[in-house]
């Protein structure tokens, strides 16, 4: 540190093909350098460019992109202006963020924590989780209390996970098709940290890994911070595109593929048993780590929830597959209770590379999820009516305030991947914030950057009024501000 400020080192440079590579293809297609730099402001904000990284030049970028150098010091003079990057004779331009904003992931998980400009509250459409079951809660902190100082006698450390709900969640996995003994459990802080163990343990920078395209944010957040070069499997309306999948495997031949086969996030598709049983087959003839996210595998609205998807596999050809999951969209996200199933010699590597990290988990979160799990057989059922309402209720403010929009509506999952009909998802995710509405942009779940700005997350997790309240203004944002129908306004409705 000098100055008061962070030296930065070489190996944190983003190269100018890398960067011209992120960007839309037609960024030059509109007004020069004010659409440069919004394209690189979004980068940032998306996490595709880190911060505290060192940009190219701006000779270099403008070769990168074919455009002229006054071009590229326009945009990074805006950038600077705006607080997205600093410069410093001698040292280069690197990325940073302005006081009081965050990175698009941040304000997923903080809330919208937003006010629309007459200082009303706002709609936080860009979480798709629902708040805590309150009795169940409180019973399972009931219960866990008066067990808790037996276990406070001891130091704490349980690298592993309590032994008690590591047995539950093999319990559980056993129960559902998939044999599971404990010492193939590994409990951790949620699945996004079994997730980021799994990437850590298995690559390295620069190793292939293959996503769903679309997929979950926050891996293709843990995928990029890793450094890894992603390939991409996609997911439509329709489904997976099995043929396309296989080839795409064989071809890269990479090191871990990432799936979320049970009601897909963010389309909410469910993968047939017959593709399940060929994705198997396909990551095992290339050696691929095959990493199985479960997170919403309970979340199954109108179908019976689905076996796990290692439990197809013939004895012994699942090796290669490792399966995690958590308490967070069945029961509550502020439970930081997920977990890992593998191999017991994969689960003991995984606890080495966890415990160099945290040490271990919260033993208190750990005992009050021990209740929650032995009782969600009879518990979830209230959960999933409630979300069938939801559901319900967002397609009833869809239909009524924007129905030019289309979407499908997933047997399970927790939101609608909504088809806006134009590419102005990012644009109409900022108009909508303005307004204190905070949504998921369909740019968050692409592998390539400039994909899916036709497209809008909406989850049904909310109740139905601020359902109908976040929707209308989103539809007001989208019709650029043209007033639509108040709730005092509004015709009776029936299902």
């Amino acid at each position: 540190m000098a100055n008061g400020r962070v030296v930065q080192t070489a190996d944190r440079t983003i190269g100018s093909r890398r960067l011209a590579a992120l960007l839309p293809a037609d960024v030059l297609a509109r007004p020069g350098y004010r659409a440069l730099a919004d394209a690189v402001r979004t980068l940032i904000l998306d996490g595709r460019i880190a911060l505290h990284v060192r940009l190219p030049s701006e000779r270099e970028l403008a070769e990168a992109v074919g455009a002229s150098r006054a071009t590229v010091t326009g945009a990074y003079d805006l950038l600077r202006e705006s607080g997205y990057v600093r410069s410093r004779r001698g040292s280069g331009t690197w990325t940073e963020l302005p006081d009081g904003h965050r990175p698009v992931g941040a304000h997923a998980l903080l809330g919208a924590g937003g006010y629309s400009a007459d200082g009303d509250p706002g709609v936080d459409l860009a979480i798709a989780a629902m708040g805590a079951p309150e009795d169940g809660l409180a019973a399972a902190f009931a219960w866990a209390a008066p067990r808790l100082p037996r276990l406070a006698r001891d130091p704490g450390y349980h690298p592993f996970g309590l032994p008690d709900l590591r047995s539950a969640v093999a319990d559980r996995f056993t129960r559902r098709g998939l044999p599971t003994r404990p010492e193939q459990i590994l409990v951790t802080a949620g699945a996004q940290q079994a997730f980021s163990l799994v990437v850590s343990l298995l690559c390295r920078p620069g190793d292939r890994v293959v996503t769903e395209n679309p997929t979950y944010a926050n891996a293709l957040d843990a995928l990029r911070h890793a450094r890894l070069r992603t390939g991409s499997i996609a997911v439509s309306d329709a489904g997976w595109d099995l043929e396309i999948a296989e080839s795409t495997l064989r071809q890269t031949v990479p090191r871990l593929a990432y799936v979320i086969p049970d009601f897909h996030n963010p389309t909410g598709a469910l993968m047939p048993p017959e593709q399940r049983l060929r994705l198997l087959a396909a990551t095992r003839a290339t050696g691929t780590w095959l990493v199985v996210d479960e997170t919403i595998a309970d979340i199954a609205l109108d179908v019976p929830a689905p076996a796990p998807l290692a439990s197809l596999a013939p004895r012994g050809g699942a090796d290669h597959v490792i399966t995690i999951g958590s308490l967070s969209k069945t029961h509550w996200g502020g439970l930081r209770v997920g977990w890992i199933r593998a191999s017991a010699k994969m689960i003991t590597e995984l606890t080495a590379v966890r415990v160099s990290a945290d040490m271990t988990g919260s033993v208190l979160d750990q005992l009050v999820a021990l209740p929650l799990l032995d009782d969600m057989d009879r518990d979830l059922p209230a959960r999933l009516a409630q979300l069938r309402s939801r559901r319900e209720a967002l397609v009833r403010a869809l239909q009524r305030y924007t129905p030019e929009w289309s979407w499908q509506v997933p047997p399970g999952g927790l939101s609608l991947w909504v088809d806006l009909g134009e590419s102005v998802s990012s644009a109409l995710s900022e108009r909508a914030a303005a307004a204190g509405v905070h949504i998921g942009r369909g740019a968050r779940f692409g592998v390539d950057p400039g994909t899916f700005e036709h497209r809008l997350r909406i989850p049904y997790t909310l109740p139905a009024d601020r359902l109908d309240e976040g929707v209308r203004r989103l539809a007001s944002a989208f019709h650029d501000g043209v007033p639509l129908p108040s709730a005092v306004e509004r015709p009776h409705w029936v299902a």
